[in-house]
């Protein structure tokens, strides 16, 4: 199979629609990793991402009385992309179902190239199912994301370009993984010809099926996955693919949705264009390796696989880009209510900057405050906490507390003398419209909420933090609730940061 696919890349059919994307330097992230640092700038092609190669490359393969019976995919919006392109290029219909989490300007970019869209499900996996029904019912050719030969090879034209473009020495690549398909037909052409260049995947915490279907030695299909990089949200790899991954790939790197912020920015600093999340794992995953394995003057090279952001999601990625790059940390500080306090607390900050203060008086002759602080590394976030201990003043650090980022930091306050048996939940749920709605019509009436937190900025899922006044004896019905609510929940009843702000 290693020639097969050496053969199928060198012949396939991509450039009548694809470019050969840049490979470029970046500057300011090589100077912070001390290392050379190369983005396949896939992101500059006509759909925003590399996936029309194996679209059309497919397509092209099939035979014409095939081709023009129509075409079907599902997708989350870049291979739905793709496909419409080449049906248009090709003289066919194409019907795309996309999960209706899909942002509005994959949507958009798809009905403009002449895709008939259906909506469907809330993931990909859903969408994969209802396409496929479609597909028998219609009599139409299914045209595979990932799981497919032809796709796969096209998306190996990559790697081919790649090593065309730098032919000294290259330490990794970084690839992101959805179902496969773009790193198993670079790896399987990189590794044929240059098999000591390291292929390193990097997927999400919360959507790395491959990285656990490569642990058990078998495709594992997640029973849910984070939906902020939807371009590779998917629950279960390809057979392909995961054969190909077991082959070829040395390593999988997991980073956070704080992590993928931080890379949109930092390559937005250095290009000044603006990545989807998915397309910038690769930088991120990159970043992540070389803080893991400390090397210094290597060349490594990351596929900017996708840059189909909805514009509503940067205000997300702004706030949390802080802190994936360590940029700011927060903290919950307790003072005594007296003279000097304050001034030996603004004394600890310096001449650091505030990115947020929030002073709630307390009834105790304490006060709590909420700040955050602009920092250059964790490092600096140790030595703030350090120095306000050594004030006496007792000292969270919030920094990595959901809650905290998500909820607390606009709404500080205090308990209401009428909130007895309270309990504090987190919940969340796919962000839609109407889905607001529909997760209060699910809240009992037997309970009363005494507190509600609930904001829309452009994130994948919706999150609400939740109080709700639950007498002791009936905490059986509430969990019996809790677990027919059918969203993610977090207790967070016990957190320290809800307790001096809020309880």
């Amino acid at each position: 199979m290693k020639s097969d696919y050496l053969e199928r890349i060198l012949n396939a059919r991509v450039y009548d629609v694809a470019q050969e994307s840049p490979l470029e330097y970046a500057p300011n992230l090589s100077t912070r990793l001390q290392n050379k640092l190369l983005l396949k700038r896939e992101d500059m092609q006509s759909v925003f991402s590399f996936k029309l190669r194996g679209a059309y490359n497919k397509m092209a393969q099939l035979p014409q009385d095939i081709l023009q019976q129509g075409v079907i995919a599902a997708s989350a919006g870049n291979h739905a992309q793709g496909v419409a392109l080449a049906a248009k290029e090709l003289g066919t219909t194409a019907i795309i179902v996309m999960p209706v989490t899909t942002p509005q300007v994959k949507i958009d970019a798809v009905k403009a190239r002449g895709g008939n869209v259906v909506l469907y499900g809330d993931t990909y996996d859903d969408a994969c199912a209802h396409a496929k029904e479609i597909c028998t019912e219609k009599g139409l050719t299914f045209i595979h994301p990932f799981d497919d030969p032809d796709v796969i090879a096209g998306q190996g034209t990559i790697g081919m370009e790649i090593l065309r473009q730098y032919q000294k020495p290259i330490h990794a690549i970084f690839v992101a993984i959805g179902g496969g398909g773009l790193i198993g037909g670079i790896s399987a052409y990189i590794k044929r010809l240059r098999p000591e260049i390291k292929i390193i995947g990097v997927e999400p915490v919360d959507a790395d099926a491959m990285s656990q279907s490569l642990r058990a030695g078998y495709r594992v299909c997640l029973p849910r996955v984070g939906l902020f990089a939807d371009g590779v949200a998917v629950r279960e790899v390809g057979a392909e693919t995961f054969r190909l991954c077991q082959d070829y790939v040395d390593e999988i790197i997991l980073v956070d949705t704080d992590d993928t912020c931080a890379a949109i920015k930092d390559v937005f600093e250095d290009t000044r264009s603006i990545l989807e999340p998915a397309g910038a794992l690769a930088i991120a995953g990159a970043k992540a390796y070389v803080e893991k394995e400390n090397i210094k003057d290597e060349t490594l090279v990351a596929i900017a696989c996708g840059a189909n952001m909805n514009f509503d999601r940067l205000r997300f990625v702004s706030e949390r880009a802080e802190f994936g790059e360590r940029r700011e940390a927060i903290f919950a500080v307790t003072i005594p209510e007296e003279r000097g306090s304050f001034r030996k607390f603004c004394e600890c900050i310096n001449k650091r900057n505030l990115t947020e203060f929030n002073y709630r008086i307390s009834d105790d002759n304490k006060a709590y405050i909420f700040v955050g602080v602009q920092i250059q590394n964790r490092a600096d976030a140790v030595e703030i906490k350090s120095n306000f201990e050594a004030q006496g003043f007792q000292t969270i650090d919030l920094t990595d507390d959901e809650l905290a980022k998500m909820h607390l930091r606009h709404m500080v306050g205090g308990r209401s003398p009428l909130a007895h048996n309270e309990l504090l939940y987190r919940f969340e749920f796919p962000e839609r419209p109407g889905a607001l709605i529909k997760f209060l019509s699910c809240m009992s009436p037997n309970w009363n909420i005494s507190l509600f937190h609930y904001r829309n900025n452009g994130a994948d899922y919706g999150r609400i933090a939740v109080g709700m006044q639950v007498p002791s004896n009936e905490m059986s019905e509430w969990q019996t609730f809790l677990n027919s609510l059918g969203y993610r929940y977090w207790d967070e009843s016990s957190n320290p940061s809800y307790k001096l702000f809020l309880g």
